[in-house]
């Protein structure tokens, strides 16, 4: 199966049992939105932790109706955020959300040792674009968690969004490492670390997918490109995943996608005891259902 728009996302949760959204500090209109059109429209089933009068008054100024919503009432944003993540290590929801507050207090969160939600995988942050110059959906990896992934970090990377498409439905979803050039070029340790990846694919030490690179980016998502400059691939022109060299490449790439290309985007953390919806501020409502949608699916 390969997703070729996110409404092939709705399709994958439509008859499946909602799925049990909290989000936290819930006070912001956007991320309110797009959890209530999630509610009306049967993906989730929602419980709003935040300053209960604001939350109300937001509800009130947009037309939200939230009759028979579970709203717990939290006025201080970093206990809201400990209260909603604490409800997911307890088993009582099976995706969190950030409402509005700061990424890094959530993350102080997830991470606490004694009920936070890690696993012991790195966390990675993984962006699914719908872009009408392309034939299907493309994963974008990671652009918001790791500043300048090490190879090991790299392999965390590529395993958790791999594991993520294969619960969505991809039985080998294709990889592309991306670097300045198709080259290996041992100043350029992008190049490098493509091509380690590559060769410990092919020795099926990194399962599940095909990986190639070191790839440009002309090349990964364009067939007549990989052909002119000679390149022999399955990964290049049918790109599934796009490795970024380190976070500044993967933001600019994200950002220009969004607000040049015009393109849809859902985006979640991966490596945590759940899927996480950490979206930017932002973001649109669009994107945050997009969003909401990807972290269910991404949770079956």
């Amino acid at each position: 199966m390969v997703l070729k728009n996110m409404n092939d996302l709705k399709h994958l949760v439509d008859g499946e049992a909602r799925k049990k959204l909290v989000l936290a500090a819930a006070e912001d209109q956007h991320s309110l939105g797009a959890v209530i059109k999630a509610w009306k429209e049967n993906i989730i089933e929602p419980i709003l932790v935040g300053d209960a009068e604001g939350i109300h008054n937001i509800c009130a100024a947009n037309n939200y109706d939230i009759t028979g919503l579970r709203i717990i009432n939290v006025t201080d944003p970093e206990k809201a955020v400990e209260t909603a993540v604490r409800m997911v290590s307890s088993k009582q929801a099976d995706v969190l959300m950030k409402g509005k507050i700061g990424t890094a207090t959530v993350l102080k969160s997830i991470l606490n040792k004694e009920w936070g939600l890690r696993t012991g995988k790195l966390l990675s942050h993984f962006a699914l674009f719908e872009a009408d110059t392309y034939h299907k959906v493309i994963a974008v990896t990671d652009v918001a968690m790791n500043i300048a992934p090490t190879l090991h970090d790299k392999i965390a990377i590529v395993n958790n969004s791999v594991a993520c498409l294969n619960r969505l439905g991809y039985k080998m979803p294709k990889v592309a490492v991306l670097g300045a050039v198709e080259m290996v070029n041992e100043n350029m340790q992008a190049t490098l670390d493509a091509a380690l990846l590559s060769k410990m694919n092919q020795r099926d030490q990194i399962k599940n997918c095909i990986i190639d690179g070191p790839l440009a980016f002309d090349n990964a998502v364009s067939l007549e490109s990989a052909q002119l400059k000679g390149i022999k691939s399955e990964v290049a022109g049918d790109t599934d995943i796009l490795l970024m060299p380190d976070i500044e490449v993967g933001n600019v790439l994200y950002k220009s996608l969004v607000f040049f290309a015009k393109a849809k985007v859902a985006s979640i953390i991966l490596g945590a005891m759940v899927p996480i919806v950490l979206t930017s501020r932002s973001d649109s409502e669009e994107a945050k259902f997009d969003s909401i949608l990807l972290a269910a699916a991404a949770s079956r």
